[in-house]
């Protein structure tokens, strides 16, 4: 989910690349088409694509859909979010960052889980981000639901636990990645490039991580970030 662009489509054509079946979904269903044109196809190996928004009401059944085109799901992988500093707290930034990254994650992460439980399990995989560690002034929205990504995930696992069900997670959490999600006029620190954090993301997967923070930079930061009382990093003026 989220195949079109930035870290999403690099994780896509790694999995293409090793032979997966792989059900591409994000808004723009023609990138998606040029994609799956591109590449040869292994024997077995299907390529589906669907035109889905995450902040579509229907975007849950289009996903069920999807799933059920390409006969079933071992992992379903989430990197379908946006994201801008919003300092001056513009309305519109806040309400869509809350709305796709909020209520369009909760949707589409609870479809593939109910559908997971019914069929036997399955692993499901999430971009999320280190800006989930605090909260950040210059990005309030996008600080506060990655934060609820986090414990979102942290809360399935749980969950799926307790009922037994062989559903696991891997949270991905990376730095701030060179990607169209963050082009603009504002400057973003140690920025990470997209094809080494796609990398990662696999190795993640493969090993089955739960919790993955991407680079070593950022494993260093946020530790370094948790450490800091709430009562200090709230006076923090943190730049832009």
């Amino acid at each position: 989910m989220g195949a079109s662009s930035g870290i999403g489509k690099c994780v896509a054509e790694r999995m293409i690349r090793r032979g997966w079946s792989v059900g591409l979904a994000a808004r723009r269903k023609d990138i998606l088409d040029e994609m799956a044109t591109n590449f040869s196809k292994a024997e077995g190996q299907t390529i589906i694509t669907a035109a889905i928004d995450v902040t579509d009401e229907r975007a849950a059944d289009k996903l069920l859909a999807l799933i059920g085109d390409l006969g079933g799901v071992d992992l379903y992988f989430h990197a379908s979010g946006i994201g801008k500093q919003n300092p001056e707290l513009a309305p519109d930034i806040e309400l869509n960052t809350v709305n796709t990254n909020g209520l369009g994650f909760t949707r589409m992460i609870g479809a593939a889980f109910r559908y997971m439980a019914a069929h036997g399990g399955g692993r499901i995989a999430c971009i999320s981000s280190i800006a989930g560690t605090k909260g950040l002034g210059p990005a309030p929205s996008y600080s506060a639901t990655k934060a609820m990504q986090n414990t979102y995930i942290e809360a399935l696992q749980q969950l799926a636990n307790s009922r037994r069900l062989n559903i696991a997670f891997t949270d991905i959490r990376p730095g701030f990645v060179d990607t169209p999600l963050l082009s603009g006029t504002h400057k973003y620190p140690l920025m990470l490039n997209a094809e080494d954090v796609a990398d990662e993301i696999m190795r993640a997967i493969d090993r089955k991580q739960a919790v993955r923070v991407i680079d070593w930079k950022w494993r260093i930061i946020t530790r370094l970030w948790r450490l800091i009382p709430h009562t200090i990093w709230r006076k923090m003026k943190l730049s832009r």
